[in-house]
């Protein structure tokens, strides 16, 4: 039973639960006391008072202390069941025993909170750490294509009539550019919120991944040099999924290995189901991942180092999130010949249909 656990606990229920600690140990003490000496049983009972001022608050500790040393004196020291002591070596050991069982409660207590503080100000400055990141590349993310956007519009509106045809569609395909780019770091912050708020819940519908895929395919436009392969799997059932979820994860990671692979060069896409578990390949065919970073790719906010302008370090993280939701698993892998290869597990309900046609 951790502090973390416990320190919500009423102050009533932490007295009784000491005091059954400080029993229970003197009982068991009690029944094999023709087997151990009253002095082990003191360094029992001083254990279990540490042990207790680790969890529990200081006062229901005093408190544990006191009866543990009244337990002792009544039960194990000479004469038995009753509080007078004959010996003066007894009673400066029960003296002995009170005052190191206070101090031993107070002073881990006191390192117990130590830590505590400690902790939470290495929590408030990551927290704030956290916070100027996000600003920094909030900042930069949502400045950009607002930038775009105002200066391509201010062209349109005074030289409009100036430009060509050809001209002005640029324009339109930058504002366009811009406002997804917009659109794809405002749905970041919001899903990262659902994550975190613990608002997300699955709406599970029947989805035809190839479709999906597709529609995904012909919304990266901005990658248009820039293939992205996706043979279609006939033999695929219906698959029950939330596929808005899906599609966020999908995006984010194909967005992501688009960005990082030569525009000559494809992205890949592959689907497989079997045993009503869908796995969805997607590898690149850019630089990789460092070594080093494999353990932190899916992090809130971790971006590699020397990596591209732009992003908030969101979109990977989501990714882990999302998929979890599903009961699901990521990975991450760089291939041998070149690039990275993300794997998503899902379990899915497969449709009757399609189990019908094969038999």
């Amino acid at each position: 039973m951790k502090y973390t656990k416990t320190r919500h606990i009423s102050l009533f229920r932490q007295f009784i639960l000491n005091c059954f600690l400080v029993l229970s140990v003197s009982g068991l003490c009690y029944y094999f006391n023709h087997l151990i000496d009253n002095r082990i049983v003191a360094l029992i009972l001083l254990m279990t008072v540490s042990i207790s001022a680790m969890i529990f608050n200081i006062w229901p500790v005093l408190l544990g202390a006191t009866l543990s040393a009244f337990i002792w004196n009544f039960f194990f020291i000479e004469p038995l069941f009753t509080f007078h002591i004959n010996e003066a070596e007894d009673f400066l050991t029960f003296l002995m025993y009170f005052v190191i069982a206070f101090i031993n409660a107070v002073l881990t207590f006191q390192i117990r909170r130590a830590e505590r503080k400690a902790r939470d100000k290495e929590e408030k400055e990551k927290e704030v750490k956290l916070y100027n990141t996000l600003f920094n590349s909030l900042s930069h993310e949502l400045k950009t294509p607002l930038s775009t956007i105002l200066g391509s519009v201010d062209i349109l509106k005074e030289n409009g009539s100036k430009l060509t045809a050809e001209q002005q569609l640029d324009l339109l395909r930058e504002i366009d550019k811009s406002g997804m780019r917009l659109k794809r770091q405002v749905e970041n912050l919001l899903n990262m919120s659902r994550l975190e708020n613990g608002m997300l819940q699955l709406k599970l519908d029947w989805v035809d991944i190839n479709e999906l895929i597709h529609q995904l395919i012909q919304r990266h436009e901005e990658f248009s040099d820039q293939r992205i392969l996706y043979r279609s799997n006939e033999g695929l059932p219906l698959m029950k999924l939330d596929s808005g979820l899906l599609e966020t994860v999908l995006d984010n990671i194909v967005y992501n290995a688009a960005q990082y692979t030569p525009d000559h060069l494809p992205v890949e896409i592959a689907v497989q189901c079997e045993d009503n578990r869908c796995t969805i390949l997607i590898s690149d065919s850019g630089p990789g991942f460092p070594e080093a970073s494999m353990d932190h790719i899916f992090e809130k906010f971790y971006r590699l180092p020397e990596s591209k302008a732009g992003g908030t370090g969101l979109g990977l993280s989501i990714v882990k999130g999302f998929v979890e939701a599903h009961g699901g698993r990521v990975e991450v892998k760089n291939k041998p010949q070149g690039g990275a290869e993300f794997s998503i597990h899902l379990p899915v309900e497969t449709s009757f249909m399609h189990h019908l046609n094969n038999e």
